[in-house]
């Protein structure tokens, strides 16, 4: 089974050109789900599982893997769904999501399939289990429901949004005032998380949920006669969105004269070093690892310190 993913590092070549692999598999009914290649580890037979006591309702407790304790997760139950009952043969999907690493407990895999963001397209409103999906899209006729891992995470275990004291002291941020920042993400757990910490620091915030959405925004304020690099503080983008993921959209900022000067800010949950190699083919400003209030901080303040420079 761990064979699903061989290969996997050679399929980095799809990002920046809108394309992206998903991981479909199966919960506790016939209904397609998937995830982004990319957070995946590896996928196999469940190891020995131990009970926590006290623990949360969806976890259904740990195993030891390569010399590291991993909380595996019933995703069905997660997601409002029929619990899945763990089993000897059972399967699960090893994820790293935010310097995190955890399991899920499915019903089975499918297979990885091969798509572009322009496929893959916004869940409609009021469609069953939208509340726990980025995204939604087809393969040969059957919908697959691409899952919000974020928030079925937060949910599990609650993100801090404070900033530290010692952060809020820089002086640097008092001219963050009246700001305006961009953020793009189709996470609406990512988009609330974003603006309850960069609230304290009392910037106005516009937020769109895909790259798609946040070029059309930009272009109309540009096309309005808005000089939009001076406008925007900067543009925060995560990668992985429908219609047209961050990177695309970093490259088509670049590529028009009016926007080319943004001041764009990568904000993922994918890995580090992948990212670190991206933002320099696509031509982010920075890269920054979700979800760390301070370091958030921090990517604005220092984006306030370069304009302060160039004054």
């Amino acid at each position: 089974m761990s064979g699903v993913l061989h290969n996997v590092d050679q399929r980095t070549r799809l990002v920046g050109e809108n394309r992206l692999e998903i991981l479909m598999f199966h919960l506790s009914g016939r209904q397609l789900f998937a995830i982004n290649v990319f957070k995946v580890q590896e996928v196999l037979q469940m190891p020995k599982l131990t009970q926590m006591p006290q623990r949360h309702r969806c976890v259904v407790g740990v195993v030891h893997l390569r010399g590291h304790t991993i909380p595996v997760i019933d995703l069905s139950q997660a997601i409002g769904m029929r619990p899945i009952q763990p089993e000897a043969n059972s399967t699960i999907i090893v994820t790293e999501y935010n310097r995190s690493v955890q399991a899920f407990l499915i019903g089975g895999v499918d297979r990885i399939i091969n798509l572009t963001w322009d496929t893959v397209m916004p869940p409609p409103d009021g469609a069953g289990r939208n509340h726990y999906l980025t995204a939604i899209t087809k393969v040969e006729d059957k919908l697959v429901e691409i899952i919000d891992v974020e928030k079925v995470l937060a949910e599990i275990m609650p993100y801090n949004t404070r900033v530290s004291e010692a952060r809020l002291q820089d002086p640097t941020l008092a001219t963050a005032h009246g700001r305006e920042i961009l953020l793009v993400d189709d996470s609406s757990t990512a988009l609330m998380q974003m603006r309850d910490t960069l609230r304290q620091l009392n910037l106005k915030i516009h937020a769109v949920s895909d790259g798609l959405k946040a070029l059309r925004l930009l272009k109309d304020w540009a096309d309005a006669g808005e000089d939009v690099p001076n406008k925007l503080l900067m543009v925060i983008t995560d990668a992985e969105m429908p219609e047209m993921d961050g990177y695309r959209l970093t490259t088509e900022i670049r590529s028009d004269p009016r926007l080319a000067d943004l001041y764009v800010v990568l904000h993922t949950s994918l890995s580090g070093n992948f990212n670190l190699a991206m933002v320099q083919k696509v031509g982010c400003n920075d890269f920054l690892s979700k979800f760390q209030p301070d370091k958030l901080v921090d990517a604005v303040s220092k984006r306030l310190s370069s304009l302060t420079s160039i004054e």
